[in-house]
């Protein structure tokens, strides 16, 4: 996790400590406020080794710094059991101008062709995704976008299910049915369900096509291939519309298929943890591993023996651990976490690396929870439409309606105000928290929204449209308005940030780093002049300008938002 700033200080604290430079750098903090300087060092974990109090300890750190004379220090402050820095920054100006001037604001070197397997969405392929379904995929596409960005080679994985008791129940209600189309599929899925719970005989006849599914009967296969070539295709032109994309689809059935649901099933009977229980079903025995107290069995196969969708996801893992990636990531939703958990420990049982998952919270209706079964969700592509409509609304109230046959480019902003407003509100949430989307306050041109970030950089960039000089290295010299020092330093904790991502894949981080650097440059912009300001101190603060523009938009496009020129 690397900061420029604790760099400075971590490398010098480490001459003074003769400690490790890293168990430094990840205790450092950054003060709550400016006067009370750029970094901070508590003292309060050398209190045990030293015998001394953190204040006496800090106090003679301070000495010890003093009389090295860094030069990348203006003042060394003792607070309490706090050692407070005042960059130098004059120093940090060169640096930053280089690091701004080069593109190296992020150092990429320890992320350089990182071998990463993320599968995300997986949606069960029986009807249009709804916006529940769809915080996976937002979160899953950020994540990939993050790791690309910084330099990883990801490949994003979709497994779909094509072979479970949802696909013979539409592989029943279909069959007599000619052409049907992917919008269709929701209600038919939703009225078989109703007619399920008081039709015994249909659930035979389901389970009957899915005994011959397993069995290999070419029909059946065929049925099935059907109806779902006709969901993914229908899904992905919806999540593809909204910028998420794939590279990988897995089906299920080719683990039936090739007889790979025995070959496991074998291997599992060899560890002796696998048993048939009181109801014939093949049950794999966890206990060891203390993830559900209450029940420590994970049921692989019904009593027919027909392979459930655990046995076929423990199949599925091991294939992605094979492929060998540093990486193996997998989003789930909160009410999956026991379930992630379990085929974690199967795998593990068979000698397999575990996946790290990512598991997140619900998008609530105002009267609850989505439910695809009952028919009560808001779909992805209905919101998507929706919004754009909106937008379209909002942009006639803040710039005045188009004039009729715009350009291209009145045409895509408010596709690019509507999703990213979608995306925004959901990732700026953190993963553990339930989220309602409101539309009126995510397309707000003001506060915590995409469109506000997307506003301020469309600024800076009419602020550069037509300004060719460029700022030499003395020019930075000129950044010295205590905002741009402020601004200077957020922009140089970009990679800290996103250091930070890589590991949690919460994107909350990110949003709110987006929004503080939009509002300390509101702030600098009514404060400071840069269009009409002369010299070098002009270039300088277009350098800077251009500076955040470039964060905000490489931001934006990790969290899979568009950044446009104008709006």
């Amino acid at each position: 996790m690397k900061y420029l700033l604790f760099d400075i200080v971590a490398d010098e604290l480490a001459k003074a400590l003769d400690f490790p430079v890293d168990e430094i750098h990840k205790r450092l903090e950054q003060p709550p406020s400016a006067e009370m300087g750029d970094v901070a060092f508590p003292c309060f974990f050398l209190a045990k080794e030293y015998k001394k109090a953190p204040p006496q300890i800090a106090e003679e750190l301070h000495g010890k710094m003093a009389a090295a004379g860094s030069q990348m220090f203006s003042e060394i402050r003792v607070a309490g059991g706090y050692l407070n820095f005042f960059l130098a920054k004059e120093n940090v100006l060169k640096l930053f101008y280089e690091m701004a001037s080069s593109d190296s604001l992020i150092n990429y070197s320890e992320y350089q062709n990182q071998k990463v397997t993320i599968e995300h969405t997986s949606v069960n392929p029986n009807a249009s995704p709804h916006i529940g379904r769809a915080r996976n995929a937002m979160i899953g596409d950020a994540s990939v976008r993050l790791l690309r960005y910084l330099g990883c080679d990801v490949k994003v994985h979709y497994f779909v299910n094509d072979i479970g008791k949802q696909i013979a129940l539409l592989a029943y209600c279909t069959k007599d049915k000619g052409e049907i189309s992917f919008s269709e599929l929701l209600s038919l899925y939703v009225a078989a369900n109703e007619d399920l719970k008081s039709n015994p005989e249909l659930e035979k006849e389901v389970f009957n096509i899915l005994n011959l599914m397993e069995s290999g009967d070419q029909g059946v296969f065929a049925d099935f291939a059907r109806i779902v070539d006709i969901c993914i295709k229908g899904q992905t032109a919806i999540f593809n519309e909204f910028g998420i994309h794939y590279d990988i689809f897995d089906y299920e059935s080719q683990y039936v298929k090739r007889g790979r649901t025995a070959e496991v099933l074998a291997l599992l009977e060899e560890t002796g943890r696998l048993f048939e229980d009181g109801e014939g079903r093949l049950v794999l025995n966890l206990e060891e591993f203390q993830i559900n107290p209450e029940n420590h069995y994970l049921p692989l196969t019904r009593k027919d023996k027909t392979s459930l969708y655990p046995l076929r996801d423990i199949c599925y893992n091991i294939d992605k651990v094979n492929e060998k990636s540093s990486r193996n990531i997998v989003v789930l939703g909160e009410d999956q976490r026991l379930y992630g958990k379990q085929i974690n420990a199967a795998i593990k049982l068979l000698g397999y690396e575990e996946a790290e998952i990512i598991n997140y919270s619900f998008v609530l209706l105002p009267d609850g929870k989505m439910s695809t079964r009952a028919g009560q969700v808001v779909l992805l592509e209905d919101l998507m439409r929706d919004t754009v409509e909106y937008a379209k609304q909002t942009i006639a109230e803040h710039r005045g309606p188009a004039e009729p046959g715009g350009s291209e480019e009145a045409e895509s902003l408010p596709k690019q105000l509507a999703y990213g407003a979608i995306k925004y509100s959901i990732l700026k949430c953190g993963n553990e928290k339930n989220v309602i989307f409101d539309r009126e306050t995510a397309l707000n041109f003001q506060g915590d929204t995409s469109v506000y970030i997307q506003y301020s950089y469309a600024r800076i960039q009419s602020l550069l449209r037509g300004e060719k000089e460029s700022a030499g290295s003395g020019a930075v010299g000129f950044l010295t308005h205590p905002l741009e020092w402020e601004i200077i330093k957020k922009l140089l904790s970009f990679h800290q940030v996103l250091a930070v991502i890589s590991q949690d894949f919460n994107f909350v981080t990110l949003c709110a780093y987006l929004y503080e650097l939009c509002q300390l440059f509101s702030r600098w912009y009514k404060e400071c002049t840069i269009k009409n300001a002369e010299g070098d101190v002009k270039l300088a603060r277009l350098f800077l300008a251009a500076g955040v523009a470039k964060v905000i938009k490489d931001g934006l496009s990790i969290l899979g938002i568009e950044a446009p020129d104008k709006i």
